[in-house]
């Protein structure tokens, strides 16, 4: 497997680098452990987190992941499609040693989904710190505040579930997620998905969004949406190509999801992105997590 490590910023409060890794195949490999508690924001592709046997999470750019300081696991990347990810390392992370903490339990959060207004930061934030835009304090900010999205994105309600029903419960869904992961402009039906669950079709609409926030319909939507922004920030890519390739059905269509979900079109979001700075953006998009369906 080849994989790029690359740092991308550096200040007393917090350290940002790239991951890259194009695996050769889906094998899971060698246990690792982080010296530091780290959490991961994917870009692009899909990976999974094996926590312990029989118990993973998914990453890909719908989600957020916490890796704990010196807590084993181990990394496959279903479909051997790779992954490419921001990686985020507060020097003093009081907020993340209380997960560290919490890990111990098998119960314990370690990822989440991300909001619309997470996503475009994150987004931005690596287009800048990639082109070396803007000044250290201004890209620490929104460093900053992206690290607290993310954390506010990693859900802890469910910790009050029993842990035998919350494992069988978290298998379903991840395997649901690592299935869109794979192929998310596949066109999945429920049954299909419920299949791959497990569990039947009423219980895992039910439980998806108990545990994700989120209709699996609006999560799909949510993947490809997600899957988009890395080439819709590139001013020469072709916005109908965009569409088609990742599973919608006309420029109009996805140009409508695109708003309802970030809060503006699609050609918007690049034309800000060209004449407006970050700070401004970042006050146009909007906080709530919006509906798409």
């Amino acid at each position: 497997m080849n994989v790029t490590r690359r740092p991308l910023f550096a200040s007393v409060t917090l350290k940002v680098g790239l991951y890259h890794a194009r695996p050769t195949s889906d094998a899971c490999g060698d246990v690792e452990r982080q010296n530091s508690s780290a959490i991961v924001l994917p870009l692009s592709g899909v990976f999974a987190k094996h926590e312990a046997p029989g118990r993973h999470v998914i990453g890909t750019p719908s989600h957020v992941v916490f890796f704990a300081a010196d807590a084993p696991y181990r990394i496959s990347f279903p479909g051997a499609i790779g992954d490419r990810a921001l990686i985020l390392r507060p020097n003093d992370p009081p907020e993340l040693e209380q997960l560290a903490f919490l890990r111990r339990s098998e119960t314990s959060p370690s990822h989440g989904l991300l909001p619309a207004n997470a996503m475009v930061l994150r987004n931005l934030l690596w287009s800048r710190l990639q082109n070396v835009e803007g000044n250290q304090f201004e890209n620490e900010t929104l460093a900053l505040e992206l690290l607290g999205m993310s954390l506010s994105a990693i859900d802890m309600s469910s910790l009050s579930e029993r842990p035998t029903t919350l494992a069988h419960r978290q298998r379903a869904v991840e395997r649901v997620k690592e299935a869109v992961g794979v192929a998310p402009t596949h066109k999945w039906s429920i049954a299909e998905l419920a299949k791959i669950a497990g569990i039947s079709p009423f219980h895992l609409c039910h439980i998806f969004r108990r545990m994700t926030g989120a209709s699996i319909y609006n999560y799909i939507l949510q993947e490809r949406l997600a899957q988009t922004l890395d080439a819709v920030l590139e001013e020469g890519e072709d916005l109908t190509r965009i569409a088609l390739e990742t599973g919608f059905a006309s420029h109009s269509h996805f140009t409508e999801r695109f708003r309802r979900f970030f809060g503006c079109t699609p050609t918007a979001l690049r034309r800000m992105r060209a004449t407006r700075p970050t700070a401004e953006i970042r006050n146009i998009m909007t906080a709530r997590h919006r509906r798409i369906d």
